[in-house]
């Protein structure tokens, strides 16, 4: 979540004159994330999230992403509820930008995850993916391995200021990757962006899922690998390692509800290499393009440099285990 679009009283006026949910009585900016702008809408008797779509997200995939997060409630999958206006739309405009708005989940990220944390997570997600599969809904991954090329192509060499050779190194891999990639598992809707600030804990235990708009339909697998990525690394002297701790507490909590196949576990490092070249690309454009006047914190690509590097070292899926 982020705020690049700025609202005002006179967009508060619109959104309350076109929902039946009265006055605002506090509003402001959401500043974590990196894709759209978001609100905390407060309203006398509800609690809601406003979200406007920024420049990645396809109007196209809109109504997808509101049949996810309706569906999924429906389930008892605790996440964001699209809630409609009086027109009996999900979706409406902010500066002439889509938006829509959703419930608040109660709960918070939890800041430093412990290995028992990560057991719950690990089991959620795979309930999660079980619920996906009975919505009977489909949405192509506009960030696969093979469409990673396009965000390559947008960054400059200014991006080998962090590291020498950055983007030459980038584009070896990804042929790699490409050339490498697993056909046929499993696969359903994933979440596909489930760090640390899109999980939910309420009284320290799991609650739940949010910012649902990376979804699409994926390699369950693939959505694990991104999981430890995200969630399983520890910073120390300025580099990030990987808690096995952690790591095998993610896979064995999601094993408790779903088991992975032997060729999920054989592709499972070609999996986390992808998901840290996603996210090293991404983010490294993101560091070179962002606006200087958006209320965002920037995230550092080098990050995710150190992830696929990790990666690269190793190839047994018992090394992601104690």
């Amino acid at each position: 979540m982020a705020v690049f679009t700025k609202i005002n009283k006179t967009d508060i006026n619109k959104i309350e004159n076109s929902f039946k949910l009265g006055k605002v009585i506090n509003y402001h900016g959401i500043k974590k994330g990196i894709e759209n702008t978001n609100y905390y809408l407060e309203f006398k008797n509800k609690k809601t999230v406003l979200t406007i779509f920024e420049k990645r997200v396809n109007k196209k995939d809109l109504p997808f992403f509101m049949k996810l997060m309706y569906g999924l409630s429906k389930l008892k999958i605790i996440c964001p509820n699209p809630i409609k206006n009086k027109k009996g739309s999900y979706l409406f405009k902010i500066n002439h930008k889509n938006a829509c708005l959703v419930s608040f989940l109660k709960g918070g990220d939890k800041k430093k995850l412990s290995p028992s944390d990560c057991k719950q997570i690990g089991k959620n997600i795979a309930v999660l993916h079980k619920a996906t599969k009975k919505l009977k809904i489909n949405r192509k991954n506009s960030l696969s391995i093979k469409l990673l090329k396009n965000i390559l192509n947008k960054i400059d060499n200014r991006i080998n200021k962090l590291s020498k050779n950055l983007r030459s190194d980038m584009k070896s891999d990804l042929k790699k990757l490409v050339k490498d990639w697993p056909k046929n598992l499993p696969n359903g809707v994933i979440h596909s962006d489930l760090f640390i600030d899109n999980i939910f804990f309420y009284k320290k235990k799991f609650y739940g899922f949010i910012d649902f708009y990376f979804s699409c339909t994926d390699y369950y697998a693939y959505e694990l690998a991104t999981c430890v990525n995200a969630l399983c690394f520890d910073k120390k002297n300025n580099k990030f390692i990987l808690n096995k701790e952690k790591s095998y507490n993610l896979i064995k909590g999601y094993e408790t509800k779903r088991k992975l196949t032997s060729r999920e576990k054989n592709k499972f490092n070609t999996l986390c290499e992808g998901s840290a070249l996603r996210y090293l690309l991404t983010r490294a454009y993101d560091y070179l393009n962002t606006p200087k006047n958006a209320i965002i914190k920037k995230k550092n690509p080098r990050e995710y440099l150190d992830k696929l590097n990790f990666h690269k070292k190793i190839n047994k899926f018992n090394e992601y285990l104690r």
